[in-house]
C-alpha cells in the first residue's frame, strides 16, 4: 500500500462552491423540490460567505398549513 498525501486547496474549494455551475445545480434541485411540493412554494438562491445556498419555502397560508400537516417539503426532497 502506498502512502499518498493529499492537500485540499481550500480557496479553490470555496471558489467551486460559489461558482455559477454550482448555482445552476442548486437551482435545478430547488426547482425539482418546488415542483414536487406544488402551488404556494417559492425557491431562492443566494451566495453566502462559504458557498451558494438554495432554499424552497412555503409562501401562502395554504402551503404553510399543508407543510405543517404533511411535511410536504421534506417529502418533496426525498422524491
Amino acid at each position: 500500500m502506498s502512502n499518498i498525501k493529499f492537500k485540499l486547496d481550500s480557496s479553490g474549494v470555496a471558489e467551486l462552491m460559489k461558482s455559477e455551475g454550482m448555482q445552476a445545480v442548486l437551482t435545478e434541485h430547488a426547482s425539482a423540490v418546488r415542483n414536487a411540493a406544488g402551488d404556494g412554494y417559492e425557491q431562492d438562491i443566494y451566495v453566502g460567505k462559504n458557498r451558494a445556498n438554495a432554499m424552497v419555502s412555503a409562501t401562502t397560508v395554504k402551503a404553510k398549513r399543508d407543510n405543517l400537516k404533511n411535511n410536504t417539503l421534506l417529502r418533496a426532497i426525498s422524491k
